[in-house]
């Protein structure tokens, strides 16, 4: 979900319909894919499974939110990774019947808890709660701190909880083994090699978020450092010698950015490492240990 809040905000601040679709069984994810008029897609659910037919169910443009199920196919478990003949159930609500709060959440990646109240199959009520305002049941999950989906009743809740991100700027063995590292520690990693598209990543990303910036030529590293800079990003380091950090600094001073302060460069641990399995075991324990922080 937290993935396409942006864009999503943005079809109902312009009136654009938006049909938003969550899993809801036989599992919980962070997940969720916005189907818009004339064909758009936004986001992904299951590896974009199911998307034919979640994408018929939206050209009907509901005018409430509806439960749907679907069995799985062959060729959609290959892709899904769920067995086939699995029963799979999705909400489908249109953007603007859910709560205009939730959006800023999401895009602050709050952990949210979505309570959709179902009349037969037809979503009747929405809110939305957050540990900030939520009670009871709500809160016990919110606190658990991790994707989940229970009914109660007419009521199915689910919650989403952000997953830490790491994007890793740059490309080569060491990016290869901090995705690996990234991977281990159970967060979402992103290796993106073209600086062009980093400004636009580290627009999402939030202080629970770590970014590393790597490569050899200064403009196009220097301008991924910047748009770290100008992100949320609880951790940003900077892969490098002491003369490539120094460099970085000169480019950003030029743009008029003299607050470094936030960078750490080079990236890691001082352990000595100088392998990349090295190098990423020094820059996940810096993330570690300013996250325990």
């Amino acid at each position: 979900m937290y993935d396409i809040a942006l864009s999503v905000s943005a079809c109902v601040r312009s009136g654009t319909r938006a049909d938003v679709v969550w899993m809801v069984s036989p599992s919980a994810s962070d997940e969720a894919v916005a189907f818009t008029p004339g064909g758009g897609r936004i986001g992904s659910v299951a590896g974009g499974a199911f998307d034919g037919f979640l994408a018929d169910v939206a050209s009907r443009k509901l005018s409430t939110g509806r439960r749907i199920e679907h069995v799985v196919t062959d060729l959609e478990s290959s892709l899904s990774g769920l067995p086939a003949g699995t029963t799979v159930g999705f909400l489908v609500v249109p953007a603007d019947q859910l709560p205009s709060t939730i959006w800023p959440r999401l895009l602050n990646r709050e952990a949210v808890a979505v309570s959709a109240t179902l009349t037969e199959d037809d979503v009747t009520d929405i809110s939305v709660a957050t540990l900030d305002d939520a009670q009871g049941r709500n809160r016990e999950l919110l606190e658990a701190g991790v994707s989940a989906v229970e009914t109660e009743g007419l009521v199915t809740t689910t919650v989403f909880a952000p997953f830490p991100r790491l994007v890793v700027a740059g490309q080569g063995p060491i990016a290869d083994a901090l995705a690996q590292q990234g991977a281990l520690l159970g967060l979402k990693v992103l290796v993106e090699p073209r600086p062009g598209l980093v400004a636009g990543i580290a627009a999402t990303l939030s202080s629970i978020d770590s970014i590393v910036v790597m490569g050899h030529d200064v403009e196009s590293s220097s301008k991924c450092l910047l748009a770290a800079l100008e992100s949320e990003a609880g951790y940003v380091g900077a892969l490098g010698s002491q003369a490539m950090q120094q460099s970085r600094t000169d480019w950003l001073a030029y743009q008029d950015v003299h607050d470094v302060s936030r960078v750490h460069g080079p990236a890691g641990l001082n352990i000595g490492a100088k392998t990349p399995a090295e190098i990423a075991v020094s820059v996940a324990a810096e993330i570690i240990g300013l996250r325990r922080k």
